[in-house]
């Protein structure tokens, strides 16, 4: 294990960024996100969690898909991507564990046959450091996933405290960044990180989410939780505003359009939401007509569909953000709660 002061992060920071992008969570109007690192931005790794999650990085809220030229009878198809910087290396650093599970749900989506090239390209090019909680908040609960907040996996796991950044190369990859930056580390800290994942570990064992019992959200349920009249109450004051779609960081509808510009067509794909009234919207109409079903698709999916199809791997990394986000607090705890096992009352 290597250790760096937290004096000198900035000269890790410049070192990294010689040789390929970084991105890490940067302060910026009061909010902290994943911005591309320069000299003079305010890095805030001590934020536990950033607006958007790193999800962005791989499925950006926006993107140009290509364009298209009309000639008489004859189109021509352009790869945008020539001219992006996507298929260039870049460091995705201070990834917290959830975030970074989040990362393996997208993958079993987006690099399933058919393969998203787009997410491909991306996730291919970066190599991901993961910073571990030190400090959890009340709404988080990670755990409930078998997530180890006090050790993510990653290509380079770190560790925060007032003194020190430590290091721990997991991957060809990690290897191969440590390889770039080892001159700026000494050697030590195996016995501080460990004290830490020690006093994190209580702290984590005694938030109040701690203990959900999913127990009841099993394939064989389906059409039991499909039906319960639960649904109706709790998705009474839903506004459908998608606040729940926008902060998660595993979910991954979209739609894709057509903008007509001066010299051709853009066609573009950005985020959209189970949540809204017009989506999956068809001539014939919509087939979740009232906003009980748009409600019950999410969480349905979150909880049920998604692990059912992919070896029990819940589409939910207990993050927190809905809980913190949701204007009605109508989050997958509260469905959990209601529909989860007899340990949740």
């Amino acid at each position: 294990m290597l250790k760096i002061a937290k004096e000198r992060l900035n000269d890790l920071y410049a070192k990294i960024a010689q040789t390929q992008g970084l991105f890490l969570p940067v302060k910026k109007a009061g909010e902290v996100n994943y911005c591309v690192w320069s000299e003079g931005k305010e890095v805030s790794l001590e934020t536990l969690k950033t607006v958007k999650s790193p999800k962005n990085m791989f499925f950006p809220q926006t993107e140009n898909m290509m364009k298209f030229k009309t000639e008489g009878k004859n189109i021509e198809v352009i790869d945008v991507r020539e001219s992006f910087d996507e298929r260039k290396p870049f460091v995705l650093f201070g990834v917290k564990a959830c975030d970074y599970k989040a990362i393996e749900v997208l993958d079993k989506v987006f690099l399933a046959d058919p393969v998203d090239t787009y997410y491909q390209n991306r996730r291919e090019n970066t190599t991901i450091v993961t910073l571990a909680c030190s400090k959890p908040e009340e709404s988080c609960f990670c755990g409930v996933f078998g997530i180890d907040a006090t050790a993510p996996q990653g290509d380079v796991t770190t560790w925060l405290d007032e003194n020190y950044l430590y290091w721990q190369a997991n991957t060809e990859k990690g290897e191969s960044l440590t390889a770039q930056v080892e001159e700026l580390f000494e050697k030590g800290g195996e016995e501080e990180v460990a004290a830490q994942q020690e006093t994190t570990k209580v702290v984590l064992e005694s938030l109040p989410y701690a203990n959900l019992d999913l127990s009841r959200f099993q394939p064989e349920n389906l059409n039991e939780l499909f039906d319960a009249p639960e649904w109706e109450k709790m998705s009474e004051a839903c506004l459908g505003c998608g606040t729940c779609t926008f902060v998660c960081p595993t979910c991954q509808c979209f739609d894709i359009r057509d903008f007509k510009t001066r010299d051709g067509v853009i066609r573009y794909r950005c985020w959209d939401s189970c949540m809204y009234a017009d989506f999956t919207l068809m001539a014939h109409g919509n087939s979740r007509n009232s906003q009980m079903q748009r409600f019950r698709q999410r969480f349905m999916h979150k909880l049920v569909y998604y692990p059912s199809q992919n070896d029990g791997m819940y589409s939910c990394v207990g993050c927190g953000r809905c809980v913190n986000k949701c204007p009605q607090r109508l989050n997958i705890v509260k469905v959990i709660k209601t529909l989860g096992g007899k340990n949740n009352d």
